[in-house]
């Protein structure tokens, strides 16, 4: 039955409906900017949501600040490229930045794209502030320093896994601060916390992806640590083997284990967040990762295919995600759902509590849980409450269009 059976989906989803409607419509004129909002929407439809919830100025900077890690991003993703071409790219690419006429082709479909008009990137880009510039070329140097590393290097110990997070996400975590502050909307929030704010999101991204990237052509990208995944198999592919389902699903939650470590800096990141749409900007993605958190959690599915949260409850979270209160009740919940599908016989059964009682424990302290009833899978509705849903999404439409 789908979203007809979430009759509190409804609402939420005709809302996004709309708001990404309300988005095309509102492309800049000029040639650069058109192709930042545009691409923008291409290649992460969620991110070009979220980010509207930001004022003009920041908005720009963040929009741009994407789309060159992006487009770094793709230079490392293409398997393509030979290592003694791809290095030097990463490495200067902080410098290609401030050039309107560099460009590189690369990757495939949009990312494609992308790179081939990357001209019109740096031109928008050299219309920031010069603060808003210093932060993004900053950033964008050491993170291609630190991927040129990696390329020559494979992950082996969790130690490397966190240093490899550090300079894919836990680095933007840095950048965005240093925007919000370079916009003086925010102090400038510590290293730490801002690390580990790419981190949880980084390490969500690696466990749902690790199918995609296992099977990446011409060759497999390889982002789980050996340190963990050699406690269960051989080699790392042999996680996607039907026959050894067990062992995947262990290592999958060793995997989310670690991730969940860094859950309890984010919450304390986020609630000294001043600016509401800076707030929203950042939660709605934290909650969202929790939420992946559960869902991966204990999921053979995982080694399978896709796996994701469905976009009925996706619309939930963006919708009802104003204040602290929410972000408390997001993760309490979602840990609350992890915590229920823990098997004691699992390996880290023991280790995985604890996070989870910890971030609960964060979350109840607060004192500002409310009760949203996020599930996963199962409906809790009837067919006459089916059709009240109906009548709402009929009405509100009607209200839409007639404006």
């Amino acid at each position: 039955m789908g979203v007809l059976s979430r009759p509190e989906e409804v609402l939420p989803l005709v809302k996004l409906k709309v708001a990404a409607g309300r988005i095309k419509r509102q492309i800049p004129p000029e040639e650069h900017w058109a192709f930042a909002y545009s691409m923008l929407q291409r290649v992460s439809r969620s991110f070009a949501l979220v980010i509207q919830q930001l004022g003009p100025d920041l908005r720009n900077a963040v929009c741009i600040f994407y789309l060159v890690l992006r487009a770094l991003d793709t230079v490392e993703d293409d398997t393509s490229i030979p290592t003694e071409v791809k290095v030097p790219i990463l490495q200067q690419f902080h410098q290609h930045i401030y050039n309107r006429d560099w460009h590189y082709s690369c990757g495939t479909k949009d990312y494609k794209v992308l790179m081939d008009k990357f001209r019109l990137v740096s031109t928008a880009f050299l219309e920031l502030g010069q603060g808003y510039q210093e932060a993004i070329e900053e950033i964008t140097k050491r993170m291609g320093a630190g991927m040129a590393k990696f390329i020559c290097k494979e992950v082996e110990t969790v130690e490397d896994y966190n240093e490899y997070c550090h300079y894919v996400a836990g680095l933007v975590g840095y950048g965005l601060s240093r925007l919000f502050y370079a916009g003086g909307m925010e102090d400038l929030a510590s290293d730490k916390l801002s690390n580990s704010m790419g981190l949880f999101l980084q390490k969500i991204n690696i466990i749902r992806d690790y199918l995609e990237d296992i099977n990446e052509i011409p060759k497999s990208r390889m982002f789980w640590p050996r340190e963990i995944w050699s406690k269960y198999v051989d080699k790392l592919e042999d996680l996607k083997y039907e026959e050894n389902s067990e062992k995947a699903v262990q290592c999958l939650n060793d995997m989310v284990t670690n991730a969940l470590s860094h859950a309890e800096d984010c919450l304390k990141y986020m609630s000294a967040l001043k600016d509401h749409a800076i707030f929203r900007f950042c939660a709605i993605p934290q909650i969202m990762a929790i939420g992946t958190c559960a869902v991966c959690y204990n999921n053979v599915n995982v080694f399978r295919g896709v796996v994701k949260m469905r976009r009925g409850l996706t619309a939930r979270v963006i919708d009802e995600t104003n204040s602290m209160s929410d972000v408390y009740t997001a993760f309490y919940e979602f840990s609350s759902l992890i915590e229920s599908k823990i098997d004691n016989n699992d390996p880290n059964a023991l280790l995985t509590r604890k996070r989870v009682d910890a971030i609960k424990r964060t979350c109840k302290s607060s004192c500002l849980l409310k009760r949203r009833g996020y599930d996963l899978e199962t409906s809790k509705y009837n067919t006459m409450m089916i059709m009240v849903a109906l009548l709402l999404v009929a009405i509100v439409l009607g209200m839409i269009y007639a404006k």
